[in-house]
């Protein structure tokens, strides 16, 4: 049986990145088989993030801009962002882009098939894919199962629809996309809209919510056609393309290390900010933080904070969501309006230091999350002990 280095389950994202980054980290020597379920030939998502300078995949960013309009029912602003600026990516660009380079890397190679099952062994892993095993000295999992749910923590989900549109006349300003506008109705979960201008003619008009339950296809495309008649005030306009997304907004904690041998990578290791939806900043620091400690140390693990506050943050902005206690479309309006949106956006990125969180969140609705911030310290206290991998520490150890 063919030996590898390193087996990456998953040929999305975080499994496409992570072979890029360690094919960049100089192990030339480093066999990797990835497997992917099929061919990537569709445009099938897009992804947004905002960095400083040029990253990892700059030569696919579609657009980028750095002015960014803001939208509620009480504050409209055009943001300047800079030096930080708004990027996208679309997913047939990323794919082609990677296939391309792994043509060049002749110790990767790729198979496509399902995974069906991850077996730690004594001096390694066994990776089944379609009844056939191939052996590994480590396995990165992308693969996201189903979870149980635990009691205490907070199960939401970001999910979207959105038309690329094309209008006769021009109606869209290149230079500065809608980032979110709120000024549609909220009910009792979070909506908004984003619009991603190509050019003058053409745009991605997407509805965005934060909920806990999807809603059927056709509630998407009312409010897509209401918002593209009423705000954007067109009635003339062909869709080019369509796309459809579900991303879990959850502060449940996920097991990253499960076995000695395996890492969970992606959405599946936790990389989903759970307050935003954001993943693909993420997934580049972890791929890059994987590849740095394989070419160190010859292992993939490295050590994380032991108490992340922003993820405890994140777990407070869920449950006060959740709760009713603040309308997520206030909160944003004030996070937006009474602060420098620089610091907004390093925020995000968990950048801050303590005291710029301090004055951060004091603009918001502080009583709404001083007393959802008590109720999970005694949610937490209560299940500390009940069990160790609920609170994501892994199976085990990093080693030194």
């Amino acid at each position: 049986m063919q030996r590898f280095d390193s087996i990456i389950a998953g040929g999305g994202a975080s499994g496409l990145s992570l072979a890029y980054h360690l094919g960049k980290a100089g192990l030339h020597n480093h066999r990797i088989l990835l497997v992917d379920r099929e061919v990537k030939v569709r445009n099938d998502r897009t992804w947004c993030f905002w960095e400083v300078g040029d990253g990892a995949f700059e030569p696919v960013v579609f657009r980028s801009w750095e002015h960014l309009w803001f939208h509620s029912e009480t504050h409209s602003q055009r943001l300047a962002i800079a030096p930080y600026r708004y990027k996208m990516i679309q997913g047939l660009d990323f794919y082609q882009f990677l296939e391309q380079w792994l043509q060049t890397q002749p110790q990767i190679t790729r198979i496509h098939g399902s995974v069906d099952r991850i077996e730690d062994q004594p001096d390694g892993v066994t990776v089944w894919v379609d009844g056939q095993p191939y052996h590994g000295n480590w396995a990165f999992n992308s693969i996201m199962r189903p979870q149980p749910q635990l009691p205490g923590y907070t199960y939401w989900l970001q999910h979207f629809k959105g038309w690329v549109i094309r209008t006769p006349a021009p109606a869209f300003e290149p230079a500065a996309p809608t980032f979110m506008d709120f000024r549609v109705p909220q009910e009792h979960d979070v909506r908004f809209v984003y619009v991603l201008p190509f050019d003058p003619y053409t745009a991605l008009v997407e509805f965005t919510y934060f909920s806990p339950t999807l809603v059927p296809q056709e509630e998407y495309d009312r409010q897509l056609k209401h918002y593209i008649s009423e705000r954007l005030g067109l009635t003339s306009y062909a869709i080019e393309h369509c796309e459809f997304g579900v991303i879990p907004m959850s502060d449940a904690p996920l097991v990253r290390r499960p076995s000695p041998h395996v890492l969970n990578i992606g959405t599946a290791g936790g990389q989903t900010k759970a307050s935003t939806g954001y993943t693909f900043q993420r997934i580049q620091r972890q791929s890059a933080r994987i590849a740095a400690s394989m070419a160190l140390t010859g292992q993939p693990f490295y050590r994380e904070r032991a108490w992340n506050r922003h993820a405890a943050m994140d777990s407070v902005l869920l449950k006060v969501l959740d709760t009713g206690r603040e309308r997520g479309a206030d909160f944003f309006s004030q996070l937006f309006s009474r602060n420098d949106p620089r610091h907004v956006l390093r925020f995000l990125d968990e950048e801050t230091l303590l005291l710029e969180d301090v004055i951060l969140m004091g603009t918001v609705n502080v009583p709404a999350f001083l007393a959802t911030a008590i109720e999970l310290l005694g949610i937490r206290l209560r299940d500390h002990f009940i069990d160790p991998l609920r609170r994501g520490d892994g199976a085990y150890p990093v080693p030194d």
